[in-house]
C-alpha cells in the first residue's frame, strides 16, 4: 500500500511538472516522423501477465518488435528524434500512465518485451516475476542496456530481497544521475 501511495505521489507530481514537456514531445514526435506519437509495447508485468506499456516512438513504423539489441543495425531504424529520445530517456515518460493505472510501479525491474523468453523464464525461475514492473530499476542503475540477461536477473533478485521505500529512493536518485549522465544508453 505504501509503494502505491508512492507511486500515485510521483505520478502527480511528475505531470505537474512535465505536462507541458510530454505535450511538446507528442507534437515533435509526429512532425519529425510518420506515425503515431505513441509506441504500444507488449510488456510482460507482475505474474508474468502481457500489458501494453506506452514509450514516445524513437523508432519508424514497421521496425520489428524485439530487444534493440537483436537489430542488425538498430541505427537504421531510428526517427530523427528517436537517438536523443533514448539517450535522455524521454521516451519513457508516457510510461506515467502504466504507472497509474497499477501495470507498473515507478522503481522495479524493467518490464521484459513479451517475446524475450529467456529473460521471463530466469525471472520465473527467482520469483521476481512477483514483482510489479518498474519505469526504472536496481539493474537500470547498474548497467541499463550493457548488462547480459543473467546479470540483470540477478540485480532483480537483489531488488526483490532489498525492496523498501528507502531502497526505491536510492534508486530514483541514482536513476536522476544516470540520466543526467546519458550512461548505459547504448541507442
Amino acid at each position: 500500500m505504501l509503494k502505491r501511495t508512492f507511486d500515485l505521489l510521483v505520478i502527480f507530481l511528475s505531470v505537474t511538472f512535465l505536462a507541458i514537456p510530454i505535450l511538446f514531445l507528442t507534437i515533435l514526435v509526429r512532425l519529425t516522423s510518420k506515425g503515431p506519437a505513441l509506441y504500444w509495447s507488449d510488456r510482460v508485468g507482475r505474474n508474468n501477465v502481457v500489458f501494453k506499456m506506452p514509450k514516445f516512438r524513437s523508432m519508424r513504423v514497421g521496425t520489428p518488435a524485439v530487444a534493440t539489441h537483436l537489430l542488425t543495425n538498430p541505427n537504421a531504424y531510428l526517427t530523427p528524434i528517436g537517438s536523443f529520445l533514448r539517450k535522455s530517456s524521454l521516451d519513457e515518460l508516457p510510461q506515467l500512465w502504466s504507472i497509474l493505472k497499477g501495470d507498473m510501479s515507478v522503481v522495479g525491474p524493467r518490464p521484459a518485451l513479451f517475446n524475450q523468453q529467456d529473460l521471463i523464464a530466469l525471472r520465473t525461475e527467482h520469483g521476481v516475476d512477483q514483482l510489479v514492473p518498474g519505469l526504472t530499476g536496481w539493474a537500470q542503475v547498474n548497467g541499463r542496456d550493457e548488462l547480459p540477461i543473467h546479470e540483470k536477473v540477478k540485480l532483480d533478485v537483489v531488488y526483490l530481497q532489498r525492496q523498501s521505500l528507502w531502497f526505491d529512493l536510492r534508486i530514483l536518485w541514482l536513476t536522476f544521475v544516470k540520466v543526467l549522465k546519458r550512461d548505459g544508453v547504448s541507442h
